[in-house]
């Protein structure tokens, strides 16, 4: 038995689907191509598959992975990104099927890019907002959790970012603490830039890669 990690694009009508229905799509998938993935044991066998990261509702994800365990050790990887590709969305596109290296509690920090756009907001204004909201020494709002809304400061969760000023929108590629410990949603930069603005602005997120600790990439 081999553990391998199944590479995948989300995009198209596919981000607007939930982990939940993603798992559920991937599952069919894997049944339908009839790789030799190991399944779970007990009354109701199914393939058995985890995500290290789950992505966000609406977030375009380039580098996404799931995990799944072969039952034959050389089976063909190209096989595999063959099969599954015939069985998904359009939306989901496998690209790569490689062994896993890092466990998925190895998860520190992921990267995204944020375009942040208005009709009636010149893109370098959002990008001026953007460098004020950034530049504050804490950047406060109210966050919802299992024991009521509390005051959550998202500051620390920020490792790096650049803001850039595009013919349309502002571009912010920022580098954000993730994982199970401690994971900063970019949504919650949008939503304090909204408190401080005034401004509801649309808002295109792609999550681009993961990092472990050392900022190595997960791989």
């Amino acid at each position: 038995m081999k553990n391998v990690r199944i590479w995948f694009k989300k995009d198209y009508e596919c981000r607007y689907i939930s982990h939940l229905d993603l798992n559920r799509t991937m599952l069919r998938a894997l049944h339908k191509s009839r790789i030799p993935i190991w399944h779970t044991e007990g009354f109701n066998p199914h393939p058995f598959a985890t995500f290290p990261l789950p992505l966000s509702l609406g977030f375009r994800g380039v580098n996404e992975c799931m995990d799944v365990k072969l039952e034959q050790d050389d089976y063909s990887f190209e096989e595999i990104i063959s099969k599954l590709n015939e069985c998904l969305p359009r939306g989901i596109r496998v690209f790569d099927v490689t062994e896993a290296v890092m466990k998925a509690g190895k998860v520190a920090y992921a990267s995204f890019t944020v375009r942040l756009s208005d009709p009636n907001t010149p893109s370098k204004t959002i990008c001026l907002q953007l460098e004020e909201l950034l530049s504050q020494p804490s950047i406060e709002l109210q966050k919802k959790s299992k024991k009521g809304i509390k005051t959550v400061d998202i500051k620390p969760g920020i490792r790096e970012y650049s803001v850039k000023e595009n013919f349309d929108d502002a571009q912010l590629d920022i580098m954000l603490s993730a994982g199970s410990s401690n994971n900063v949603n970019p949504s919650l930069i949008i939503d304090a830039l909204r408190n401080a603005a005034g401004v509801e602005y649309y808002a295109d997120i792609t999550r681009n890669d993961l990092f472990n600790s050392d900022m190595e990439p997960f791989r």
